[in-house]
């Protein structure tokens, strides 16, 4: 079992995660953002911003820690995540890993073989990114819809060799609720232990059923797109909580937001009129992007009123954490 987390700042015991918000973001950039006249990204003005959020969950929530699965391609910046980190005192943890392929994936790395992806990956966790020094804590990968693409498999193997050599932990990104079991069954056939596997976005499906699966399966489950109404109601995502809490899951479930505090140039989707009007009304008020607080003052009362206590809470905010990048066997697996 791991006894240290790599974050961006060097290594810090396990025990002293804390708190831990799973998926959530700072920055992110599309690839081509960068020729965009009209995408002006102030770096100082971006850092106080995400140093003030950062210092409010610290000071106000008692978050700890923060992990942000930026893939490489979406504007990873690691450099950006140690000056945030320093200067907020929150822990940072990053990843390497890249994104699915509809909306990720570099020519140049959609050539290399499965080995030399997992060079890739072994080197940014072992050695550093680029010349930072920084080196990842964990993995990302990620798939589209409707189904798991070949390209895909072969990134997933990469991440399995990688997490096999190194022992970090892989999160994943599954879209449109669906995924989650066929990125289980991947992993496993890369010779993975489904307790080393985080399968994200599964509150991106309503089914019960679909929850089940996964948490059978043996990996952590993530509920960690908290507050983005367009995928799913928020009361929806806590009836799924709630259930796999009173059914015994409880260790197995992740929460987090998938939230960002900065973004490069315009949505990699079109907005519409009415979306882009709500953007501008809340950036006039101070409240885009959307505050990372969110779990607090909005979801987690919504658990209470369920019947989650304040004691299965901490086991998905702080034990589950915990244990995840310690690498220990999930109680009753």
């Amino acid at each position: 079992m791991a006894q240290t987390v790599q974050t961006v700042t060097g290594p810090i015991p396990v025990a002293a995660l804390g708190r831990t918000m799973m998926h959530e973001h700072l920055f992110i950039s599309f690839a081509g953002a960068e020729y965009d006249p009209t995408a002006i990204f102030d770096r100082p003005a971006f850092v106080a911003e995400a140093v003030k959020r950062l210092r409010e969950l610290r000071e106000v929530h008692g978050v700890r820690s923060f992990v942000d699965p930026c893939p490489i391609e979406l504007g990873r910046d690691a450099g950006l995540m140690r000056e945030i980190s320093e200067k907020s005192e929150m822990h940072i943890i990053c990843t390497t890993g890249f994104y699915f392929e509809e909306m990720g994936l570099p020519p140049y790395w959609r050539a290399r073989t499965a080995d030399e992806i997992a060079e890739l990956y072994i080197h940014e966790i072992t050695h550093g990114i680029g010349d930072t020094g920084i080196r990842a804590g964990a993995i990302k990968v990620a798939t589209g819809a409707p189904e798991i693409t070949e390209l895909e498999k072969k990134f997933l193997a990469a991440a399995c060799i990688a997490q096999k050599a190194t022992g970090v932990p892989i999160i994943t990104h599954t879209q449109d609720g669906v995924g989650g079991p066929e990125q289980q069954r991947l992993f496993a056939d890369g010779g993975v232990g489904a307790h080393s596997c985080l399968i994200g976005h599964c509150c991106g499906n309503a089914d019960p059923a679909y929850h089940r699966r996964v948490v059978d399966g043996g990996s952590y489950i993530g509920f960690d797109r908290i507050g983005i109404a367009r995928f799913q109601p928020d009361e929806v995502r806590a009836d799924g909580v709630a259930k796999l809490v009173r059914d015994g899951f409880g260790a197995q479930v992740m929460l987090s937001q998938d939230r960002h505090c900065g973004w490069n140039g315009k949505m990699q989707r079109q907005l519409s009129a009415r979306e882009q009007a709500r953007i501008e009304e809340l950036r006039a008020e101070g409240k885009y992007p959307p505050p990372y607080t969110y779990m607090f003052t909005d979801f987690l009362p919504l658990l209470r009123a369920r019947g989650i206590n304040q004691a299965e809470i901490a086991v998905m905010l702080e034990d589950n954490p915990r244990r995840f990048f310690a690498g220990e066997a999930i109680p009753g697996k």
